[in-house]
């Protein structure tokens, strides 16, 4: 690399990220917008972290397996919306070097946990639809426990691996970020460092972590749905199916807008902000809406604990 290898990363204090490329009078709408989607996220997650954690009928592995996807939609939402909130009223738009890697790590370890734990809800609803009576034997809180922490490990070992190879790259070109947040793709942009390394390695993290959960999911599906269609009653089909709906609505949610994301030209960079807020707002705020909304147990739940709220008052 020659003398480019000399202005390391070492001489970057900080980046800009340029967020959307407006009219300055929008930055003000664009905050109320990410603030009101941000509220939602983290009054919608918190409340289902809250009604599993009081109810002991919800302290079953689906809700175990709820509670952590809710405390990931809003963990990775963090990472990203309050900075962005926070620069769209700032004039020099400035994230810390430090500030990047730690928003970095934290964002990938929980966007790659959230598909590992979908992946187990998946089979934790094969289990309970195929082998209902085996189900509290194969879906053991151990086992629970035991799917949860991988999930939680393997976001930590991706994300310290992208980041070691990220955050090593060469950054003379420009320290402007053509994002809202630090963004993998964005950064690779503005590195004067040869990137075909570091784009081996995220598409060889990419087919370890989605090629495994998505076959999980779909075979999972595959004999749940085989399932259902031989039970006999409409009602029976029915009540089936509703068990796993919530689950299958946040699962095609959630793939449906990685996928959209991924089709998007790379020179569209305004178009991929705003896939970008689907997958980082959007989607964490319809989850707690979807398993509220189509989940008999979470209402029943929430009827429970208001109505003991309103008998204490």
């Amino acid at each position: 690399m020659g003398d480019r290898g000399a202005n390391n990363h070492s001489e970057v204090t900080d980046f800009i990220l340029v967020g959307f490329r407006v009219h300055p009078e929008l930055h003000i709408f664009l905050f109320l917008a990410f603030l009101f989607i941000y509220s939602m996220v983290f009054l919608g997650n918190v409340s289902i972290l809250v009604i599993i954690l009081i109810d002991p009928r919800l302290n079953t592995p689906m809700y175990f397996f709820l509670g952590n996807l809710s405390f990931i939609d809003l963990s990775y939402s963090s990472a990203v919306a309050p900075k962005a909130m926070a620069n769209f009223l700032s004039s020099s738009k400035s994230i810390s070097f430090v500030g990047c890697v730690v928003q970095f790590f934290f964002f990938v370890s929980f966007i790659v946990a959230d598909s590992f734990v979908l992946a187990a809800m998946a089979y934790d609803r094969f289990v309970a639809i195929c082998s209902p009576l085996q189900y509290s034997v194969l879906m053991s809180r151990r086992l629970c426990t035991h799917l949860v922490v991988s999930s939680y490990f393997c976001g930590w070992v991706t994300s310290i691996l992208l980041v070691s190879n990220t955050f090593t790259l060469s950054f003379c070109a420009s320290r402007v970020i053509d994002h809202f947040y630090c963004d993998l793709h964005s950064i690779e942009k503005i590195s004067c460092s040869n990137i075909v390394i570091i784009r081996m390695v995220t598409l060889t993290l990419a087919g370890i972590i989605i090629l495994p959960t998505l076959i999980v999911i779909v075979v999972s599906y595959v004999y749940i749905v085989s399932t259902i269609l031989k039970i006999r009653s409409a009602e029976g089909r029915m009540k089936a199916f509703s068990t796993c709906g919530s689950h299958l609505g946040v699962v095609s949610l959630m793939y449906g807008t990685a996928s959209f994301v991924s089709f998007i030209p790379a020179n569209n960079a305004e178009l991929h902000k705003v896939a970008s807020v689907c997958y980082t707002l959007i989607t964490p705020m319809l989850n707690p809406l979807i398993y509220s909304l189509r989940n008999k147990d979470v209402k029943e739940a929430l009827k429970r604990i208001l109505g003991k709220a309103k008998a204490l008052l």
